[in-house]
């Protein structure tokens, strides 16, 4: 398995099959209406990989937590945003999530920049994400990378007893 990405105080590396349990987990701890459009996940827990989201598409970063274990702190799911073909040149970012455990850590940050590096791999020479208006931290970690907003669905979802825009956000990927 081979490491996109190192940091001092991380790793990011292509997600593989073994990582689904550790994934769903992350996955189902950091739920929050701050990013979550879907409702707040319930046993029976669904699988985390399924026919549409690959272990292939994702990217996990790892860092030691407060034992000193080596463990996943954080994904990224990046894919094309469509299947058509006038539409291969482009990655999208659809779902980051880092653990409590290890934000503050530069994590989301080394997710971001794996993903672009990815991207650029294959072929790629824009990326697009959608964020929640109300998602301050996560603008303004996208805002410091070089994405601005290219459009805004205002009130596009009713969550927590409030509207909440989808703002559609993107970069070029061109060095």
């Amino acid at each position: 398995m081979s490491e996109i990405q190192a940091h001092p105080a991380h790793t990011v590396r292509p997600s593989v099959l073994s990582d689904e349990a550790a994934l769903g987990e992350l996955d189902r701890a950091t739920w929050s209406t701050l990013h979550a459009v879907s409702p707040m996940p319930q046993p029976p827990y669904a699988p985390f990989f399924d026919d549409n989201h690959r272990p292939q598409d994702f990217l996990v970063a790892e860092a030691r937590d407060g034992a000193g274990v080596v463990r996943p702190a954080g994904y990224l799911r990046l894919v094309p945003p469509t299947p058509l073909a006038c539409n291969a040149h482009v990655r999208q970012i659809q779902g980051l999530a880092v653990a409590d455990w290890a934000r503050g850590r530069g994590i989301a940050r080394g997710l971001l920049r794996a993903a672009m590096a990815v991207a650029r791999s294959q072929g790629a020479n824009r990326m697009t994400l959608r964020v929640l208006g109300h998602n301050t931290p996560a603008r303004a970690l996208y805002t410091s990378e070089g994405f601005v907003v290219e459009g805004v669905l205002p009130g596009e979802f009713f969550l927590g007893g409030r509207y909440a825009d989808d703002v559609l956000m993107g970069r070029s990927l061109a060095p």
